[in-house]
């Protein structure tokens, strides 16, 4: 990073604006910023950090920025800004900051509030051009960041060497000096390393605890299963062997749960036993007591049928009369046929016969029949008045007709009418609507036409942002490359170094008594030198040289992909420009929104034309209907008279053919009922007449039939005669009666149940006692050995769950055990650790060491070789190590803390600490070049010499073109200094003169 030229306005103590040209400073490589104390020559530094990083350096800062930053002696129309412009990573740019600002109002009175302002812009070498990048804070602060590789802490201990604070550094204790380090190492991820492992530490014993918890949980139900015989162990959660003591209880409590279910069914299998005799007694018992019982009730039954025989004699009576009678019942059914039928016949006659004028009542079956006769002849001369009367139907439904035509025309009229007089404006609304969506049309295709260059805009917005942190990743990649290089480089150097040391030995080994040596030609070799171990040959060398030259080629090749995708980036950047992507998604997506309403407008374009030709169609139809109804209606009149005459033709004709009905139909049905009901009366009169006739030979037969089947009357044969139902009853009556006698017969014939009866009575009562006595045995050891068996099987079950859970707990104790070990050792607590040195803490202690290692060479140069600085990680009292710093003095050869320096000696070694700090933080950086250095103050206390040999250290920073500058207020270096920018404070504000080195 180099620093070409700054400008200040209205800023700090500097009223009106002040230009510093870095680049005719740094023409003499170390130069002076003096001035008078307060003058403002630590504002010059803070105008550098504000306009790289926004903000100003250390206590400085605060949340009233803007106000702080302004100058007091400002006009109030002028406003604050810093512009820096600068060179780093190969590019030149120029940043512009301008802090908010209550500025007057241009119209009135009092004041308003301008925001903050950025600008950053690019050299284009090729144009000579200024090329706008951002003006955003946040992008600006992110690729300042970025390419300087420092945060705005770093920058200010690493460019802006303040001695007073590594002065504070070498008196400081462990603690302080960590949080130092720990700010500009960026050490965060190795905390958070620590606090991880705690917290994964905390969590696996957190799972073992819950293991050891459920692992309990099942001990005790394998307890509560046993019956409280099993002994738990007396251990709590997560203490060692609490898994093996719980298995080895389970164990024994399955042992002794096997022996109880052993014991169980020997029980049940002894009161199986006397249940299975006590269960054979009962049912010998009780088949006695059924015999008995059986002949009893044989007994019984048989004196109950000797009750009831007189009954079954009566039965068997009338069971024979009922045979008798069978003879008859077809003449009797026959007689009931004949009579049901002249009873239907007699009615039928006389419902016929009421329907029938009075004159016709008496008359016989031939009167009746010659009368339907002329009425069906009268009716056969009606079919003539009947067609004239369905043609006057016709005429009257014709002329009905007329008069709905006549007013469905004059509807169709009054409609035409109504919608031709708003014809005229109907057309004008649609027409409107077609010129709306025709510019609509033109509206949308005008958006179309913006909408492809806002989309790739937007496109190529979200590439920039995407080769963003590609851009980020290729620069990690290429700085770890250059890195990786650079240690290749070193340890090239190193080996070829080492191999010069002991090329003495190397030629040795090739030399011959006689002949010449290489070196000093002499012929005697007396003490020829030897290889020591480590000895470094050729091979070596150059494998190491093969090393660096493959990590040279990566470097390179890491470095033109960076330049690729910084191309790719510009090229991104020179199409999507600055504007935010989140900007332009919002414009293209108001671009889509306006287009979309706009096509949706259009669309309604072929619509709107289409309803206009539907009404324009409509119209024509309307003026035709208007025609075509006027002359319909002209048409309708000569066809109304001819229907008029032709009706009262056919009146006069039905008159004439109706007589007294309403009309011919009328008459026709008078007449067809009437023939109905004669001829109907007619065949009524003829089956009443042959009905009395059946009637009377049926009584001949019944008669005859029942004298000779012995019965006096007919009616006495019909009530001997059953139906099937009382016939089925008593012959079923009969047969049961019949096979009740065989049965009981057969009971009391029966040799057991008689044996039985001689036997004294059964005690069923006593042999159901014993049996259930003997049940309630079975039960109870049943129950007793089901549950000793789901004792047993209840425990197997949580003794397997247990194993698995042992299984299950054992990876987490291994996982907890290792962690713990971890963790304890990251933390500095664990016995392994016996410097007892956090993880950052060691970090750290190997950050203070390269920059010990660093400081000390520049140390060696200011203190003639008298002192060196060391890195100590020994313990301090019961704290922890890690961050000791001691100066060993070559004078005495003892080592001591750096708090025992002098006040000079304090100064020179702070330096040499900062410019060491200053040459780590750029490697871990990212080795980004530090080409403008400066050095604040401290100079005051050193003698003659001591400067002089400071002034030769910084002035060997100017190799590889190197800018340092010093601010101090002391007089000597004015004259030492040829450079130098002076601060010059006065009423009105501080003033720059800057003189250059001629």
């Amino acid at each position: 990073m180099r620093l070409h030229r700054l400008d200040i306005t209205a800023f700090g103590p500097f009223g009106d604006s002040q230009t510093v040209d870095f680049d005719e400073l740094s023409a003499a490589g170390l130069f002076l910023l003096h001035g008078a104390t307060g003058a403002g020559k630590t504002s010059v530094l803070d105008a550098v950090c504000y306009a790289l990083y926004g903000s100003v350096p250390g206590a400085r800062q605060n949340g009233g920025q803007g106000a702080t930053l302004r100058s007091d002696h400002a006009a109030p129309g002028t406003r604050t800004s810093v512009t820096l412009e600068l060179t780093v990573a190969g590019r030149r740019l120029e940043i512009t900051r301008q802090p908010p600002w209550e500025r007057p109002k241009k119209r009135g009175t009092g004041t308003t509030l301008d925001k903050a302002q950025s600008w950053l812009r690019e050299r284009d070498a090729a144009s000579g051009t200024w090329k706008d990048l951002s003006r955003s804070h946040q992008e600006i602060g992110e690729e300042i960041t970025q390419l300087l590789g420092m945060s705005r802490e770093q920058f200010c201990q690493v460019v802006l060497l303040p001695q007073g604070d590594f002065a504070r550094f070498l008196r400081a204790d462990a603690e302080a000096r960590g949080k130092l380090l720990g700010r500009l190492f960026d050490t965060r991820r190795f905390a958070d390393v620590e606090k991880r492992l705690a917290e994964r530490r905390r969590a696996a014993e957190a799972r073992v605890r819950d293991g050891d918890t459920d692992l309990l949980a099942d001990a005790h139900r394998m307890q509560q299963a046993a019956g409280d015989v099993m002994e738990l162990p007396e251990l709590a959660p997560g203490e060692p062997g609490l898994a093996d003591a719980v298995l080895s209880a389970a164990a024994v409590a399955r042992s002794t749960a096997r022996e109880q279910l052993a014991v169980a069914r020997c029980r049940l299998a002894a009161a199986e036993s006397a249940q299975a005799a006590a269960d054979r007694a009962l049912d010998d018992v009780r088949e006695r007591d059924r015999l008995q019982r059986r002949f009893a009730e044989a007994r019984e039954r048989a004196a109950r049928l000797e009750e009831r025989a007189g009954d079954h004699r009566e039965a068997q009576a009338r069971m024979e009369r009922a045979r008798r009678a069978e003879a008859v019942a077809p003449a009797l059914e026959l007689r009931d046929a004949a009579d049901a039928e002249h009873r239907r016949a007699a009615g039928a006659e006389a419902r016929a016969r009421a329907l029938l004028p009075a004159s016709l009542a008496g008359e016989g079956a031939a009167g009746l029949a010659a009368a339907a006769r002329r009425a069906a002849e009268e009716l056969g001369g009606l079919e003539s008045a009947r067609r004239a009367e369905r043609r006057l139907a016709e005429l009257l439904e014709e002329r009905a007709g007329l008069e709905r035509q006549e007013r469905a025309d004059e509807e169709v009229l009054h409609d035409a009418e109504s919608w031709l007089a708003h014809w005229e404006g109907t057309r004008a609304v649609l027409q409107a609507r077609i010129d709306s969506a025709q510019q609509a049309t033109t509206r949308a295709e005008q958006l179309a036409v913006q909408r492809d260059p806002a989309r790739q805009r937007l496109a190529a917005a979200r590439q920039r942002d995407r080769l963003a942190a590609d851009t980020e990743d290729a620069r990690r990649k290429a700085l770890a490359s250059a890195e990786r290089a650079a240690k290749a480089r070193e340890h090239w150097l190193d080996l070829k170094e080492q191999r010069l040391s002991g090329i003495a030995a190397e030629l040795a080994a090739g030399l011959t008594d006689g002949a010449p040596c290489a070196v000093c030609g002499a012929t005697e070799h007396p003490a020829p030198a030897r290889r020591v171990d480590g000895h470094v040959d050729r091979e070596a060398e150059e494998r190491a040289l093969a090393d660096h030259q493959r990590a040279e080629e990566q470097r390179a090749e890491d470095e033109r992909r960076l330049g690729v995708v910084r191309e790719a980036l510009a090229a991104a950047g020179a199409e999507a420009g600055d504007t935010p992507t989140g900007r332009l998604a919002d414009e293209v997506e108001e671009l889509e929104a306006r287009y979309a309403e706009a096509r949706a407008a259009a669309s309604v374009l072929h619509a709107a034309q289409e309803e206009l030709r539907r009404a324009e169609h409509e119209h024509g139809l309307r003026v035709a209907a208007q025609r075509e109804a006027a002359v319909r209606a002209a048409a309708r009149v000569g066809h109304r008279d001819r229907l008029d005459r032709e009706r009262a033709a056919l009146e006069e004709e039905l008159d004439r053919a109706r007589g007294t009905a309403t009309s011919v139909t009328a008459r026709a049905e008078q007449l067809e009922r009437s023939v109905t009901r004669l001829t109907d009366a007619a065949d009524a009169a003829r089956a009443a007449e042959d009905a009395a006739q059946r009637l009377k030979d049926a009584d001949a037969r019944l008669a005859d039939a029942a004298f000779r089947a012995g019965f006096d009357t007919p009616q006495a044969a019909a009530d001997a005669l059953l139906d099937d139902t009382a016939h089925r009853e008593l012959q079923r009556r009969l047969d049961a009666r019949q096979q009740e006698e065989a049965a009981v017969r057969a009971v009391l014939a029966e040799p057991e149940t008689a044996a039985a009866a001689r036997q004294a009575p059964a005690d069923l009562a006593s042999a159901r006692r014993a049996a259930e006595e003997a049940a309630r045995r079975v039960r109870e050891a049943a129950s007793a050995c089901d549950a000793a068996d789901r004792r047993c099987a209840e425990l197997d079950r949580l003794s397997a769950r247990a194993a698995a859970s042992v299984r299950r707990l054992g990876p987490l104790r291994e996982e907890y055990d290792r962690v713990a070990r971890m963790a304890g050792l990251t933390a500095g607590t664990s016995a392994d650790n016996e410097r007892r040195m956090r993880l950052e803490s060691y970090v750290l202690a190997a950050r203070l060491e390269q920059v010990a290692a660093a400081a000390t060479v520049r140390l060696h140069r200011m203190s003639s070789g008298r002192y060196t600085l060391v890195h100590s990680d020994d313990r301090t009292g019961r704290g922890r190590s890690g961050l000791g710093l001691h100066v060993v003095d070559a004078w005495t050869g003892r080592e001591r803390d750096t708090a025992t320096l002098s006040g000079g000696e304090t100064f020179f070694a702070s330096l040499a600490l900062a410019l060491g700090l200053a040459d780590v933080v750029t490697d871990e950086a990212g080795g980004v070049r530090l080409d403008t250095l400066f050095i604040d103050e401290g100079f005051g206390s050193l003698d003659d010499q001591t400067l002089d040999e400071v002034l030769d250290v910084l002035d060997s920073l100017r190799e590889r073109d190197r800018s340092v500058g010093i601010v101090s207020h002391v007089a000597d270096l004015r004259r030492r200094v040829h450079a130098q920018l002076e601060v010059v404070k006065g009423r009105s504000g501080s003033v720059l003169r800057q003189r250059g080195i001629g």
